[in-house]
């Protein structure tokens, strides 16, 4: 095996030995090198979702810009139908214990029938109510089970809105007539009342449970119980064929009359 040679360059100020020659890198070392990656600086560790929520800024909006952007939105379909389906599910449900007329929430007791019906004075299957939808009557009243029936939507559609939790609600219905045989208004001659039928009750007022009092006679007139009386007035426009309150005539300035007659042209409310 022959032995390398020395290389020397000659000049004027004598031989100089030459550079050595560097062995080549190997192809593996050379790319290697090559690609070695650049030392990058180590990014701190992100924090858990705990803590960056426990840090989270909270902008505070004051101004018309907050009440635009509070306002509710409306909601979605099946919301709105879940929410009334859980309404009717809280709903007060009455016993049939003490029921009449087929309605649980109307007590009292059924009774044999009156006078002659259709013909003068007389109620066929009259029943004598005592309460209706949990209010009280101050009275029991004898009457038929369609005027039954008409109370009963006007107390839930009518009274129990008009007062709503008003000295805590309505405690009892001041009734001041009922089934009587006589004529209208108590004439002495004259066509007969609807009261002779068993198809008409009087109410006078409402009793609260704080005690309170509302007259119609005193409250129609008020600041404090005008709109709700009117509002009473106007709903039992419709469950009763007649009604009759204060603005009607004198025989009517202290209660409602509620009857219900029916006419060829509607409702004849006064």
């Amino acid at each position: 095996m022959a032995e390398a040679e020395d290389k020397t360059i000659v000049s004027s100020r004598g031989a100089i030995p030459a550079e050595p020659v560097r062995p080549k890198l190997r192809p593996d070392a050379a790319e290697t090198v090559a690609q070695a990656p650049k030392p990058t600086r180590k990014r701190p560790a992100t924090r858990p979702p705990a803590a960056t929520d426990q840090l989270t800024m909270v902008r505070v909006i004051r101004g018309p810009l907050a009440r635009a952007q509070l306002k509710s939105k409306p909601r979605p379909a099946h919301i709105s139908r879940l929410v009334k389906e859980q309404a009717t599910l809280t709903e007060v449900r009455y016993s049939r214990k003490g029921s009449v007329c087929g309605i649980n929430s109307v007590k009292g007791q059924a009774l044999k029938t009156i006078g002659r019906p259709g013909n003068g004075c007389g109620v066929s299957n009259p029943v004598k109510v005592t309460s209706v939808g949990g209010i009280s009557l101050s009275n029991a009243a004898t009457m038929d089970c369609g005027t039954a029936k008409a109370l009963n939507s006007w107390v839930e559609k009518g009274l129990k809105p008009a007062i709503g939790k008003e000295g805590g609600g309505v405690k009892q219905i001041k009734v001041v007539a009922h089934y009587a045989c006589r004529n209208r208004n108590n004439a002495k001659s004259g066509r007969l009342s609807e009261h002779a039928k068993g198809r008409a009750v009087d109410i006078s007022g409402v009793m609260l449970r704080d005690g309170t009092y509302v007259s119609v006679l005193r409250g129609w007139g008020s600041k404090a119980w005008s709109a709700a009386l009117r509002k009473m007035h106007k709903a039992a426009c419709g469950p009763f064929g007649t009604v009759l309150g204060p603005n009607a005539n004198r025989y009517h300035r202290d209660h409602f009359h509620f009857d219900t007659a029916r006419y060829r042209s509607g409702s004849y409310c006064r």
